[in-house]
């Protein structure tokens, strides 16, 4: 494990900066964390976590996928691929490192998503433990340890020090770029971990039971009554899948420019009442059904298809941001005060 003073972190991040981009989790001028390119001067977010998550570096909200041009007769395609440069990714959470597994078992699955595939190549991933987790928090559920957050590089901040462990061959490949980092034995990484373990225990969400869900829990759960009660309260309006650090679902449009055809894509929300809307119609009439899909898929589905992974890291975005205060933790405990096998 290695170190350094804090004072020296701007350092740090230009010798990063110098040879690739750099992001970290900074302020904009409305108060919102977000993932931004570093500039000299920029500092670290205070806020625990970023309004959405790290997900956009790897797969991006819109995204250029190819082009056409019409000349005649004649049709030719247009490379409009961004190109996947390297870059560091610093400041991840726990929560949102243990997403990037989930989306790779997606696009990384054969046949590969090479768009995805080239951006996942191309970075490294910084992870930031944890020192003070909020009530909205239940990661630990799905067996995520923020206080020690995965990633090609893990780091903790305890008093006026950055510590610096490396876990992958990328992490010491930037490492070695980094002479500034000195030997340390890590005593108070130990010491703020046990101390972080402490405060999850005590968090409202700390309890939360997963029995009721989970693979092979289809047939139990999806004509229960309690589906139409809950997606009552439901407004559609996809914030919870737009923050959500594992949504994954895309539609593909084409615009033309005027001067060509350019193919891209975006991300869509299974909330929304045309969503995978086809010629016939939609295959999910109501908003139950739409409400219903989301859920199962997270908690039953997902998990059916991974080894018992769920397609949730906790990181309680949906908790704090849906305007109907209507989430998966809702979700969980309304089936969990029911049981599940009924």
């Amino acid at each position: 494990m290695k170190q350094l003073p804090l004072s020296k972190l701007q350092s740090l991040f230009a010798t990063v900066s110098a040879a690739q981009t750099l992001y970290i989790p900074a302020d904009d001028a409305a108060g919102q964390a977000s993932f931004t390119v570093w500039q000299e001067g920029m500092t670290l977010t205070k806020k625990l976590n970023t309004v959405r998550s790290a997900k956009d570096l790897f797969f991006p909200q819109v995204e250029n996928l190819v082009g056409f041009r019409v000349t005649g007769r004649q049709l030719d395609l247009v490379e409009t691929r961004d190109p996947a440069e390297p870059f560091v990714l610093f400041g991840v959470r726990a929560c949102d490192a243990r997403s990037f597994e989930i989306l790779d078992r997606v696009f990384l699955a054969e046949p590969k998503d090479t768009f995805y595939a080239a951006r996942r190549a191309s970075g490294t991933v910084v992870t930031l433990a944890c020192t003070h987790p909020e009530e909205t928090c239940f990661c630990q559920s799905f067996g995520i340890d923020p206080a020690t957050p995965q990633g090609d590089i893990s780091c903790w901040i305890e008093g006026e020090t950055l510590f610096w462990q490396t876990n992958t061959e990328k992490g010491e490949a930037l490492t070695a770029k980094l002479p500034m980092l000195e030997d340390t034995d890590g005593a108070a990484v130990a010491a703020q971990q046990e101390r972080t373990r402490s405060i999850l225990k005590k968090l409202p969400l700390a309890g939360l039971d997963l029995s009721a869900v989970g693979a092979g829990k289809t047939k139990a759960l999806f004509d229960r009554p309690e589906w139409k009660q809950l997606s009552e309260s439901c407004l559609g309006c996809g914030t919870c899948t737009f923050v959500c650090p594992t949504c994954q679902c895309y539609d593909i449009k084409d615009y033309d420019t005027g001067h060509g055809v350019k193919r891209y894509r975006c991300w869509d929300s299974c909330m929304y009442s045309d969503f995978t809307m086809m010629a016939h119609g939609n295959n999910r009439t109501s908003q139950l059904q739409r409400f219903r899909q989301r859920f199962m898929h997270k908690l039953v589905y997902f998990p059916a298809n991974n080894g018992g992974m769920y397609s949730c890291v906790g990181c309680g975005r949906c908790v704090e941001k849906c305007p109907a205060s209507l989430n998966i933790v809702k979700v969980i405990k309304a089936f969990e005060k029911q049981g599940g096998d009924k």
